[in-house]
């Protein structure tokens, strides 16, 4: 399958990268530290949304600022050795043109940066928590994204492995690329699905980028 765009807009976690082992281990620490519950720590999704909302569903509002700060440096100090780049990253990365794409991520600008260096990735465009006041499935980060790059959203791809992210791309009018790296395909709602980044190729061209996809 062909897709034309003007940008593709990237999450980080679970679709460049992965950093699961990290944030599984960061987030149980910090849980145990705040005296939740395994049963009420299950009941919420943890992946794809912004940790300020997560620390909302768990604690009281007084309480939040505090705990925020927690899991950040919990996660900060836990980024060497706890990211990796998933399959077909350096790839595809390696043949965008660098003011044709940009990371939207859900975490805070210093966690998401510090995984990023630790991965090799710079991007030019880096759409951060602390950019919005809405996060996904809102689809304020990849709006912003959009306008950041000066494109159309409805000319841009937004590639995702979590169901949030998805719905935010949707919600935003652009085009869905899903990623079964951390969710089955039957959880995922999106206009292609493909394993990962090996799926896909990207060639410049004058209007913008050329996708091909494998599945």
């Amino acid at each position: 399958m062909k897709i034309h765009a003007e940008a593709l807009l990237f999450d980080n976690d679970g679709t460049l990268v992965s950093s699961m082992a990290s944030v599984t281990r960061c987030w149980t620490s910090w849980a145990q530290e705040y005296g939740i519950t395994a049963e009420d720590f299950g009941r919420v999704e943890l992946h794809g949304r912004p940790a300020v909302e997560i620390v909302a569903d768990l604690l009281p509002a007084d309480v939040v600022p505090e705990a925020l700060a927690r899991i950040e440096q919990l996660e900060v100090e836990d980024v060497a050795g706890g990211v990796v780049l998933l399959p077909g990253t350096a790839a595809l990365l390696a043949a965008l043109p660098a003011d044709r794409w940009a990371v939207v991520t859900s975490a805070t600008r210093r966690l998401g940066e510090a995984r990023l260096t630790e991965a090799g990735i710079r991007p030019k465009n880096l759409i951060s928590a602390d950019d919005v006041t809405r996060g996904k499935p809102d689809p304020e980060p990849f709006l912003l994204a959009a306008a950041r790059l000066g494109v159309d959203p409805a000319r841009c791809v937004v590639f995702e492995d979590a169901p949030a992210g998805l719905a935010a791309g949707r919600a935003a009018g652009m085009t869905t690329v899903a990623l079964t790296t951390t969710h089955r395909a039957d959880e995922l709602v999106a206009d292609v699905v493909v394993k990962d980044l090996l799926a896909v190729s990207a060639q410049a061209t004058a209007g913008g980028v050329e996708i091909t996809t494998a599945e």
